[in-house]
């Protein structure tokens, strides 16, 4: 089982101070940006795009943070090359949102980026099976995509375990609902990239709570 990366979900975060708020989580302890892409068509929501990404990439230089992009758009072929541009360090599509991901995983590696693919709730682990060996990661979605503060769907948690007993070696991310309150779910199945939003950005002591998030799942590695 890969290690343990904690990516707060900064659209937890104070929009008018983003760079601030982004900062604050690396100096908590965060591995990872997970930065939620939404294009108010895929998902009923609308967030940043491309020049904000630029603008995060500004105040933190790459090699010194990771931004996970989380693409929750219709086409994401469109916006490869953009989120490259930008500074994304990994491009994370929805399979429900491309009829050809083959030819997506490849042209956003061809980028320089690595390469993420995403499951809504309802969408079976299966569906991303024969893109495993070319994919750096899989996001497993916890809550429906579109909206920060939603209750973890713990329903969820078998597809992780189906990716985790059949693909030992890779980064399974999940999203939605994560806090210390739902973590052991998440990391007994077998989730090791964890992404928290408001369990995070608003908790007490941040760096605390992702001290928390880590620390849960290393242990599960160490019992398997």
């Amino acid at each position: 089982m890969p290690e343990a990366k904690i990516a707060p979900s900064i659209l937890a975060g104070d929009f008018g101070n983003l760079s601030s708020e982004c900062k604050r989580m690396m100096t908590c302890g965060a591995d990872w940006l997970h930065i939620d892409i939404m294009d108010g068509h895929f998902v009923p929501n609308l967030t940043i795009g491309a020049p904000v990404v630029t603008c995060i990439r500004g105040a933190l230089p790459k090699g010194e943070s990771f931004f996970d992009c989380h693409m929750m758009v219709s086409n994401p072929e469109q916006w490869v090359d953009d989120f490259a541009k930008a500074g994304g360090d990994q491009y994370c599509f929805h399979i429900e949102a491309t009829s050809n991901p083959s030819a997506l995983i490849d042209q956003i590696h061809a980028a320089g980026m690595r390469a993420g693919c995403a499951i809504k709730p309802k969408t079976p682990a299966s569906a991303v099976f024969d893109l495993v060996p070319k994919l750096d990661m899989v996001l497993v979605m916890t809550v429906e995509p579109g909206f920060g503060g939603q209750k973890f769907m713990h329903e969820c948690m078998p597809k992780v375990e189906e990716l985790r007993s059949k693909f030992p070696d890779l980064d399974i991310e999940v999203d939605g609902g994560l806090s210390a309150s739902t973590i052991d779910f998440a990391a007994d199945a077998g989730a090791n990239v964890i992404v928290a939003g408001t369990g995070v950005f608003k908790a007490k002591d941040p760096k605390e709570a992702i001290a928390l998030l880590r620390d849960t799942v290393n242990k599960v590695q160490l019992k398997k």
